[in-house]
């Protein structure tokens, strides 16, 4: 798999362990300050927003519950298409958004509707563009602001988000207390090394369909497994994604011949006996179908923190380098699947429509 390394996206994948490592530290300290004015606020809502892969972070994290603050998932290509319908309901609102780029389309939406409806509520920006409106539009007020920037490595020069996805979820839950920051992050960064490794050595020819399933926090990494085979192979591997009990109720019906099924067991053991049921039930009903377990004594063992939400990481490592591995195979440009242009690595272009007071 040498030949693959002439790809950003190939690269960007295999940085990911390092780029957590050095900036474990720095990382420990901002969570500290941030997660303490959190507290200082009286934040008792908190909204994780982005768009993409950037919205899949706040559906993993708001799965996993903490002791703080409610967690709620709120996608920015919602909110921006209909804010009258998303209201807090708690007296004290974060919002969070992440952003790769920071200047999508949507961010920026979001940012004005806020001005707008939102000016009390506090912002935290979380972004790998130091340049970018996330990272330098001032909030007006009466909220307070504040703003972390990951290391400009995370700002991946390909068309997917990988280390991006990966960096800015693990700082949020950094900050939402999700475990000790320097322990947690040496224990995913060697675990990760390993997992990318087995996975290239995999024998998994690129199927016509590949489909996700996953519990709890999981089922949001099943989301992003599915976007990254879909994106890095333009469309031409079709997905789906769904919760583990929630696939039986109908989303079954996707899986035809060539269909691949990736089953992602959780860490806690009774969670993961739904997950099992499944997998070995998909492989009594559809013999002629590949069907794979990732996880805690899966087909592709994954250890981890033992935190879902954590180690969601973990698990979308190994559809980046399927994506990868097929998108190449197909002789598509890995870093720029969509040359034409369709679509592109930032969305722009969204016209804004203001909102009628």
């Amino acid at each position: 798999m040498t030949e693959l390394s002439r790809w950003h996206t190939w690269r960007e994948i295999h940085a990911q362990p390092d780029i957590w490592r050095g900036f474990a530290n720095e990382l420990a300290s901002q969570a500290r300050e941030i997660a303490g004015w959190i507290n200082r606020r009286g934040v008792d809502e908190v909204w994780l927003c982005g768009a993409g892969t950037s919205a899949f972070i706040g559906q993993i994290l708001a799965a996993e519950m903490t002791n703080g603050p409610r967690l709620v998932a709120v996608a920015t290509t919602d909110y921006v298409a209909a804010p009258t319908t998303i209201r807090p309901t708690g007296k004290r609102l974060l919002v969070v958004q992440f952003g790769r780029s920071g200047d999508s389309s949507e961010t920026v939406g979001m940012l004005d509707l806020m001005d707008q409806l939102l000016p009390e509520a506090d912002r935290l920006h979380i972004t790998c563009n130091a340049d970018s409106a996330l990272a330098t539009r001032a909030a007006p007020g009466p909220g307070e602001q504040r703003v972390l920037v990951l290391p400009e490595a995370t700002h991946d020069r390909a068309f997917a988000m990988t280390s991006s996805f990966s960096t800015m979820l693990l700082s949020a839950a950094a900050i939402l207390g999700h475990g000790s920051v320097p322990a947690q992050i040496a224990t995913l960064a060697t675990e990760l090394e390993s997992i990318l490794g087995r996975a290239a050595k995999l024998d998994q020819p690129r199927p016509e369909r590949a489909i996700f399933l996953g519990s709890g926090a999981l089922t949001g990494a099943a989301r992003e497994c599915a976007l990254k085979i879909l994106e890095l192979t333009a469309g031409q591997t079709m997905t789906q994604w769904d919760s583990t009990l929630g696939f039986r109720h109908g989303p079954k019906a996707a899986i035809t011949p060539g269909s691949d099924i990736y089953v992602l067991l959780h860490p806690d053991h009774h969670t993961a006996r739904y997950d099992a049921d499944i997998a070995a039930e998909i492989r009594r009903q559809f013999p002629d179908n590949r069907v794979l377990t990732i996880g805690p004594a899966g087909d592709i063992s994954i250890a981890g923190t033992g935190v879902a939400a954590v180690d969601a990481v973990l698990y979308v490592g190994v559809a980046q380098v399927l994506a990868t591995r097929w998108s190449d195979s197909l002789g598509l440009n890995v870093d720029n699947p969509f040359a034409g242009g369709a679509l592109s690595r930032v969305v722009s272009g969204v016209k804004l429509y203001a909102l009628a007071r």
